[in-house]
């Protein structure tokens, strides 16, 4: 028995997502316990209530699944299986109990770009994290990501990420999903999602163009691969009111 879950938020982007009324993020089970290799299956359904079984490829894959708590621990950047029924399965690692916000970004045959989400509680304590304060570095196994640009609220800019280990830098950034870097973006008050992909074709330092919707705490992910293995570096930027900001969210977003 699959669940309904909420709609469909809109993407800012090198090329944002358009919003696609009527598509749905249904799970089989709202609630789970928490460990390791937890199965998760779901569906995507359309207005008519039909699994969509037919998908555009998109950044090398039919679906990216962005699974985090809602405090903004906890990241996960999935790759699932679809079924013929259109079902699709993937296992999650969730050791920490509470509320986890699920995340479908893919494109229907034919159709634009979407992004479906859903609530998934696993069972236990649901204390949350404090928020990291901001900061333009983020260390994870040895390497150290540096993050330089001047992000303001409903403008355009431009963010780098720069990888060095050991002093040096990583000037030889590997392929992953046909980019050298991805970068999901979340709103610390409301976990709105931005999915941005980068601009140029560079193995050493990765730029984005960013639009964010309005000001505030964000969380960043920046996820790179290296030596053959693909890492997650972490950021809380706070962005400030940009020259176009208007009063309330204009981001399309809707729960």
């Amino acid at each position: 028995m699959f669940a309904a879950a909420f709609g469909v938020g809109s993407v800012w982007a090198d090329e944002p997502d358009a919003p696609a009324a009527g598509y749905s993020l249904e799970l089989a089970d709202e609630s789970v316990a928490p460990g390791t290799q937890v199965p998760l299956r779901f569906r995507i359904v359309d207005a008519s209530g039909a699994a969509v079984t037919e998908y555009d490829e998109n950044h090398e894959k039919d679906l990216h699944l962005i699974v985090v708590r809602d405090d903004l621990t906890g990241y996960q950047h999935l790759h699932p299986a679809l079924d013929a029924t259109g079902t699709w399965s993937v296992p999650l690692d969730v050791p920490t109990g509470g509320k986890h916000r699920v995340f479908a970004d893919f494109v229907p045959a034919g159709a634009s770009g979407v992004v479906a989400e859903a609530d998934l509680r696993v069972a236990g304590s649901d204390e949350p994290q404090p928020l990291p304060a901001p900061s333009n570095t983020a260390t994870v196994d040895g390497y150290t990501v540096t993050l330089t640009g001047s992000p303001a609220a409903q403008s355009a800019s431009e963010l780098t990420l720069s990888v060095s280990r050991g002093g040096k830098p990583v000037t030889d950034l590997q392929p992953y999903l046909g980019a050298y870097g991805h970068l999901v973006a979340l709103r610390a008050s409301d976990l709105h999602y931005l999915h941005v992909h980068p601009i140029g074709d560079s193995p050493g330092d990765v730029a984005f163009h960013t639009e964010f919707p309005s000001a505030g705490d964000y969380r960043l992910y920046f996820d790179f691969k290296h030596d053959d293995v693909v890492r997650t570096a972490e950021f809380t930027v706070a962005v400030p009111e940009g020259t176009g900001h208007q009063d309330g969210h204009q981001d399309g977003h809707s729960h």
